[in-house]
């Protein structure tokens, strides 16, 4: 059974807007990268970078988007960081990443509900151990994502 990694956030704001935070790069380099190259179309690049310094290490390089339909979704391939490079980042396929963007209304206002699974996961333990560090760091992603919206 293929594990995944599941994520979900309501944000205040239309899936437009919502859709950009994980398109545009000067957006995503507010809650989720350092710095952020993407091309947002099927084949497009989607690399991230956490250590600008290092860039083979703790970034995106290399992936790609796989999937795109603005407003309603978005899927790309991903890579692990520098510990759990060996083995995440030399894998075919390489985990993937996939986000629906499902707009919700509350008391007349757009929301937009953001759903993140992660999927590609094998299973060996420093496969799980890798796993459960994603866990924590999609948790802290989006609680970031969050706190741009609410003002924090």
């Amino acid at each position: 059974m293929d594990k995944i990694i599941y994520q979900a956030v309501r944000l205040p704001c239309d899936v437009a807007r919502a859709f950009e935070m994980f398109t545009v790069n000067g957006e995503l380099e507010k809650w989720l990268a350092v710095k952020a190259d993407v091309e947002p179309r099927v084949g497009g690049k989607y690399e991230l970078l956490w250590n600008p310094a290092e860039p083979e290490f703790d970034s995106t390089i290399g992936c790609r988007i796989t999937a795109l339909e603005p407003g309603k979704l978005l899927a790309f391939e991903w890579k692990g960081p520098k510990q759990y490079s060996d083995f995440m980042n030399e894998c075919e396929p390489l985990t993937h990443v996939t986000v629906a963007f499902v707009p919700a209304e509350e008391e007349g206002e757009p929301r937009t509900e953001v759903h993140l699974v992660h999927t590609g996961w094998r299973g060996t333990d420093e496969w799980e151990e890798a796993r459960q560090w994603f866990v924590r760091n999609w948790e802290g992603a989006f609680a970031e994502l969050e706190k741009l919206f609410s003002g924090g």
